[in-house]
């Protein structure tokens, strides 16, 4: 044996052992990796309905602001091209026992504060439909109901329509309540 040298440990290379639990450690972080990007995914879809229902609500205040509160209608129209009609007396979609929101167990709301909102992207009659939101909203008097200083509490509540809601994937309805008065 002279001459001859036997080799390492160290230099033997990696064993099958050594190959198998180096994948299966790879591959439980590939899964977990997964299932992150598929919440994120639903998260983010979460957050675009939640988006459109506070602009949707924000645009039901911001019409009922724009008119003479408690005698007057404004418009509003969704991407189908519907034209919806904006009552603003007192009145409209029952609210919750507790009064601090809308209650879309209500099987029907008045006509003039409910619409079922289309969303089309493009936002066109022949855009290709994304959600349909239901809002409603509800006007009560809360002022001295004497001119020229009537104050008014305007509940708006909007939900995807026909979408399960409080999970992961779809919000739970929004709500938003303002003061105004003439």
């Amino acid at each position: 044996m002279s001459g001859e040298t036997m080799p390492r440990a160290s230099e033997r290379g990696i064993s099958m052992v050594e190959t198998l639990i180096a994948a299966s450690v790879m591959a439980v972080c590939a899964l977990g990796l997964m299932a992150f990007i598929g919440t994120a995914i639903a998260t983010n879809t979460r957050n675009r309905f939640d988006s459109t229902t506070t602009m949707l609500a924000q645009s039901v205040a911001e019409q009922i602001n724009a008119t003479v509160i408690g005698s007057g209608t404004a418009n509003l129209s969704d991407c189908a091209g519907t034209t919806f009609s904006i009552n603003t007396a007192p009145g409209g979609a029952a609210l919750t026992t507790a009064g601090n929101a809308i209650n879309f167990a209500e099987a029907t709301p008045p006509t003039a504060y409910h619409m079922d909102y289309v969303v089309k992207s493009p936002c066109n009659p022949s855009g290709i439909e994304q959600a349909i939101y239901d809002v409603r909203w509800n006007v009560a008097l809360i002022g001295a109901g004497v001119a020229p200083t009537n104050t008014y509490r305007i509940t708006i509540g909007a939900q995807l329509k026909n979408r399960g809601y409080g999970n992961k994937t779809f919000a739970a309805p929004f709500t938003l309540r303002v003061l105004l008065g003439n």
